[in-house]
């Protein structure tokens, strides 16, 4: 009896080994798995494809592989259901196992760490574990080679380090156990030895000799390859140990998502237009109130509070945070992975407070792929998700559908504002993102940044500022046109008021502060999002963009650069002005040297009183000339400088700078014909005064009627060439494109408006008196105005 149990425990010390060492593979894999459920699975697969092999071992080799296949699959299908359950996942089990089946292997290598244990992610572990106990069984086991029956389940150890890559601490336990293992499987193979003990006992002395002598060559030889191989490859894999591993998941291309949802900045003008349109509906949970900023303002006015705050009361959900701009689009940037309902976590500023907010999320007509959720997500439950940590945004890669639901619960995070006064901002590499400025900033805006900033020291005050000078200059308009490029920003904060300057939506808001603190050395961000109350519709209203600036200790912060409601803002120029690139000159006059005054002549004796000095004719000739070259250089210098003026105006520069230049030398016109347009006409406006005037010159020159037919400069006979009436129209409609669109402009357009400025300005002055004309080309006037103007 005893004889039967030791040899029973002998043949099962084999496959024993077998199953520890497939079981190890699975436990290595799933350090990089939420949960030890997906460890579950593969005991049971490595102890269920090793068992069905030890049963069968009687039964004929090739019936082995169907009973144990079919065994596969009926584990494998109640792993999937299991899997699915546990990550409350909808469909059928047929639906869930078609999606994993189709899915499985770049899901698992897209996964975001730690990786939730969903059907997609479980079926290619739990299949190859089966496969792997099934090799190795049968070639151990059947054929008595154990070593060679390691080989399944090393390389499944193997797949596994490598599925795991630098995502989780290095496997020293596991690998020490999995030799471990190997060799005591080796040190007692059980049945997997040839009965009888010597094969070659049973031989003649010689023919013994000779076999003796041949196993004894054979395993000198193979101690011999097994040492030279440790000397050659020990130093190559030594050096290794300190090395970082390589991660699979760089060769897989994660998710990818549209244009709109890479920038869903451009969005809010649309949204803006049709306010009254339901997005979505949000129910919100939160026992805690986040602590209101100090100086903030809620969309109410009301004083010290930040939209979100207050239990029950408003709440910042987001769509997307964009960090990347190149001058020309904000960009989300991320590189997502596929999650499942537990996110990756991250440590929160050491000066904040964490609160949870839990939120169930109902999709009505918004469209894309981007999810919206409270910062910063924690757990997703509903919807199967991909998320890019560095940005805290997340999408459904299937796209968003009416009606779609799901829960999301967030780790809401609340900075300390007490110290946001002396807090500073972090710099260098890691924040290189957030801090870059790409090339061609507006030297207005450059030159505004630095103001705010040479009058405000701190980070937080230099931030405060740039919010209030939003704030209290500019105007929300719902029907401003998208745009966040360089011109666009520029002609928001320095455009006319009364050409539709000074005035946007949240998206120019949101990227106006975000550019203006990176150069004022702070690192910024776009966030779009909704605001809205914790519960109930939230409408295409609600939709705006916000900046966040972020700080050492505190994390990102946001701010609110929109004007408070019933505030009048003021006009820029009251407390700013752009300065021109040329220093002007110097009011003080330049001191001149005065001739110090000259003696009455004395009369000599024996002579004539004077004879010794210059006459008196003399002196009044010579006076009188070099007045009249004074006078002539002063007007030579004049029309020098006027001419330059015209031509740097319609020549020089970027098509919308030459058309904007035509438009001031039509301004200029006017004024040299005593009819100055102020700042506050809009340009179809200004072109109508044009016509009127020059119909009024015409008028008098030749005495007839400015108000009878023809003359008004309106009828189809005074435009084409004249530049009177459609031709000065089509040069306030260019002007209006430069304003809105200014990337749109050509060179055939600039061409074009300077050809109607030159008729028109030609037509004008030729109307004029002769004696108005000879003073046209010298008049100082449009050079003092071209000095005053910004550039």
């Amino acid at each position: 009896m005893v004889t039967r149990t030791v040899r029973v425990l002998r043949a099962a010390v084999v496959p024993a080994a077998l199953i520890g060492l497939t079981v190890l593979a699975g436990v290595t894999l799933g350090r990089v798995y939420a949960g030890d459920l997906l460890t579950w699975l593969v005991i049971g697969a490595a102890a269920g494809s090793v068992l069905v092999s030890v049963a069968a071992r009687r039964l004929p080799s090739w019936l082995v592989a169907p009973v144990s296949v079919a065994a596969m699959a009926g584990w494998t299908l109640w792993s999937l259901r299991l899997a699915a359950h546990h990550a409350e996942l909808p469909g059928s089990l047929l639906e869930v196992t078609a999606d994993a089946a189709r899915n499985g292997i770049p899901r698992l290598l897209t996964a975001m760490i730690p990786v939730e244990p969903a059907p997609d992610t479980v079926l290619v572990p739990v299949v190859a574990a089966w496969l792997a106990g099934l090799a190795g069984a049968e070639v151990a086991l059947r054929a008595g080679r154990v070593l060679l029956g390691y080989l399944p389940a090393a390389g499944l150890y193997a797949a596994a380090l490598y599925t795991v890559g630098p995502n989780a601490e290095p496997a020293v336990g596991t690998t020490v156990a999995f030799v471990a293992v190997a060799a005591v499987g080796l040190a007692a193979p059980g049945n997997a030895a040839p009965a009888g003990g010597d094969p070659a006992a049973d031989l003649a002395p010689r023919v013994r000799a000779a076999v003796r002598l041949r196993l004894a060559a054979s395993a000198a030889l193979g101690v011999a390859l097994v040492v030279g191989l440790v000397a050659l490859l020990g130093p190559v894999v030594a050096g290794q140990v300190d090395g970082r591993p390589v991660d699979p998941r760089r060769y897989v291309e994660p998710p990818q998502v549209q244009s709109l949802d890479e920038n869903p900045l451009i969005r809010i003008s649309g949204w803006a237009l049709h306010p009254e349109q339901k997005l979505l509906d949000v129910s919100t949970e939160r026992a805690d109130a986040p602590p209101a900023p100090p100086d903030a303002a809620s969309p109410d006015g009301e004083p010290g509070t930040e939209p979100g705050a207050g239990t029950g009361g408003g709440v910042r959900i987001r769509l997307a945070v964009l960090s990347d701009y190149d001058g020309v689009t904000w960009r989300v940037g991320a590189t997502y992975r596929n999650a499942g309902r537990i996110l990756p976590a991250a440590t929160p500023p050491e000066d904040s407070t964490v609160g949870t907010v839990r939120q169930q999320i109902t999709v009505a007509e918004l469209s894309g792929r981007l999810l919206p959720a409270v910062a910063t997500p924690r757990e997703v439950s509903g919807a199967r998700v991909a998320y890019d940590p560095a940005s805290g945004t997340l999408i459904r890669p299937e796209g968003l559908t009416p009606g779609l639901r799901y829960e999301v619960t967030s780790a809401e995070e609340h900075p300390d504002f007490n110290l946001l006064g002396t807090a500073n901002v972090p710099a260098g590499d890691e924040v290189a993102r957030v801090l870059r400025v790409a090339d061609g900033v507006p030297d207005p805006m450059r030159r505004l940044a630095a103001q705010l900033a040479e009058e405000n020291g701190a980070p937080y005050a230099r931030a405060l500022a740039i919010e209030q000078f939003l704030a209290e200059h500019y105007r929300v308009a719902a029907d401003a046109p998208s745009g966040h490029a360089y011109p666009n920003l520029g002609f928001f904060l320095f455009g006319p008021r009364n050409g539709g300057g000074q005035e946007g939506t949240s998206e120019q808001f949101a990227a106006a502060f975000a550019v203006l603190g990176r150069l004022s050395g702070l690192p910024t961000r776009v966030v779009v999002g909704f605001r809205a109350g914790g519960q109930g519709p939230v409408l295409a209203g609600d939709a705006y963009a916000w900046p966040e600036v972020l700080f050492d200790g505190l994390g990102w912060v946001p701010f609110d650069p929109l004007p408070r409601p019933n505030n009048e803002p003021r006009p820029v120029e009251e407390d700013f002005r752009p300065t021109p690139e040329d220093p002007p000159p110097s009011e003080a006059p330049a001191p001149t040297v005065e001739p110090s005054a000259s003696p009455e002549p004395v009369a000599a004796p024996d002579g004539p009183p004077g004879r010794g000095g210059l006459s008196t004719p003399v002196l009044v000739s010579g006076g009188s000339s070099g007045l009249v070259l004074l006078v002539g250089a002063l007007l030579l210098t004049l029309l020098t400088m006027r001419r330059s003026l015209t031509r740097r105006r319609l020549v020089e520069g970027d098509p919308g700078q030459r058309i904007a230049g035509a438009w001031r030398e039509v301004t200029d016109a006017l004024g040299l014909a005593g009819r100055p347009v102020g700042d506050d006409l809009a340009a179809t406006e200004v072109a109508g005064h044009a016509r009127q005037a020059l119909a009024d010159a015409r008028a008098d020159v030749t005495g007839d009627d400015p108000t009878a037919g023809g003359a008004t400069g309106s009828g189809p006979t005074n435009g084409g060439a004249t530049g009177e009436g459609p031709t000065v129209d089509e040069l306030a409609a260019l002007l209006n494109q430069v304003g809105f669109a200014p990337a749109a402009a050509t060179s055939d357009q600039a061409a074009r408006a300077a050809e109607v400025a030159t008729a028109y300005v030609a037509t004008l002055r030729a109307a004029r008196p002769w004696w108005r004309r000879l003073l046209w080309s010298v008049h100082p006037s449009p050079l003092r105005r071209a000095r005053r103007s910004p550039r």
